[in-house]
């Protein structure tokens, strides 16, 4: 999906809003704050960050184009996937963003994701993570409009937890139904140890 039509049914489906909610709420960034994002995007939640030192990683070189034209400085962007090697020699995070990430990922990939975030964060930092999911007692409609979702590993919030619980010790879950203008369920998650 090209950028300009992510960033249009973003905000035609409420994500402006979503954004500021989730950053206020769960991210809660501090001027200076060191930030990893995983699947920035086109960095759009960039838009709602304080003066942070913020690291942003994408595959798309599209995303990582626009993030670029968009930000220049106030950023730095990665084109590729984020691992061991890429981050290898930068210094520890506060905090780690992967948003829309874990539903992409079966559960050797995101096992493997935790560990890697596990290693590049500081003492106290937290991971902070968005993704859809199913739930009991879910309306028809929201299942509907999670299951138009391209990722193939969509879990429920107590899946969600149970990978984020073999990596760390404080796992606080959170489900909302109010992020987007359509009925639409979401995890988030904040992980520490």
């Amino acid at each position: 999906m090209s950028p300009s039509i992510y960033s249009f049914t973003q905000r035609l489906l409420g994500g402006e809003k979503s954004r500021k909610v989730f950053v206020a709420e769960y991210v809660r960034p501090r001027t200076g704050d060191r930030i990893l994002d995983i699947g920035c995007g086109p960095g759009d939640i960039l838009e709602y960050l304080p003066d942070v030192d913020y690291v942003g990683f994408d595959a798309n070189p599209r995303y990582i184009d626009r993030a670029v034209g968009r930000f220049q400085d106030r950023g730095k962007f990665q084109c590729q996937r984020v691992s061991e090697e890429t981050l290898e020699g930068l210094p520890p995070f506060n905090i780690v963003l992967a948003c829309a990430i874990l539903h992409h990922l079966d559960n050797e990939e995101a096992n493997h994701l935790f560990a890697i975030v596990k290693s590049s964060l500081r003492a106290g930092g937290r991971l902070i993570t968005l993704d859809c999911c199913y739930m009991p007692g879910q309306s028809l409609l929201s299942k509907f409009f999670i299951g138009l979702d391209r990722g193939q590993n969509i879990r429920s919030a107590m899946e969600y937890r149970a990978l984020a619980e073999r990596h760390f010790s404080n796992v606080s879950v959170h489900v909302r139904t109010d992020m987007l203008w359509i009925p639409y369920t979401h995890i988030i998650m904040d992980v520490h140890e």
